[in-house]
């Protein structure tokens, strides 16, 4: 089972996505917790250690984690998206990973039409497929009280702001790639957390 969670900041995505690799039992790839890591590194041990056994897994642009995230910093204390190249490298990185097998969900990626392809691109390369890109669907009320009710140390609320307008800005043509795709799975987010699993699950067809 290969997934991509999509949804605004608050939506919801971070709990779905753990509730369901703990469900079918496989890795969470989280792109704000690697990028929150990234930028702490110097200070904290990452949860997942890069693998420099293999050559393809090593940043090619970026000598060590700390480096990504000192550029990708700017970026996120503004509420900005992390450029393109930045971030497909990082998840490109991820995916190849020693505990990354075939099955995974991923959150908080695609952000960008582009990195949707980029990331079918990727998969088809290697010999995978995506199953379903689930949008977690909240109004922008929902999503800025949410964030705000969070301690994340990027949750301010002018930063909050920017990341919905950003949202707006971006998902639109994401959700409309994956819909001519037809991988897309719409689900109303604004319910409780059990409930939205249990439709995720429903639309799944996972009894």
């Amino acid at each position: 089972m290969r997934l991509v969670i999509l949804g605004g900041s608050g939506s919801g995505k971070s709990t779905q996505g753990q509730r369901l690799c703990r469900y079918f039992d496989i890795p969470l790839i989280s792109t704000g917790e690697i990028l929150r890591e990234a930028i702490s590194s110097d200070q904290h041990i990452p949860k997942f250690r890069w693998s420099q056994a293999d050559p393809r897994t090593s940043l090619s642009v970026y000598a060590s984690l700390s480096e990504l995230g000192y550029h990708a910093r700017p970026y996120m204390e503004k509420g900005e998206l992390v450029p393109d190249e930045m971030i497909i490298e990082l998840i490109q990185i991820r995916l190849r990973q020693p505990d990354i097998d075939c099955a995974w969900v991923l959150e908080g990626y695609p952000r960008t039409a582009f990195q949707a392809k980029e990331l079918d691109f990727f998969l088809d390369n290697s010999g995978q497929k995506l199953d379903w890109a689930i949008y977690l669907q909240v109004s922008e009320a929902v999503m800025v009280s949410r964030s705000l009710g969070r301690s994340l140390p990027d949750d301010q609320p002018e930063i909050v702001q920017r990341r919905v307008e950003l949202f707006y800005d971006h998902t639109i043509p994401i959700l409309e790639y994956y819909d001519r795709r037809r991988r897309l799975l719409t689900i109303n987010g604004d319910q409780s957390p059990d409930m939205v699993q249990q439709n995720i699950l429903t639309l799944l067809s996972v009894p």
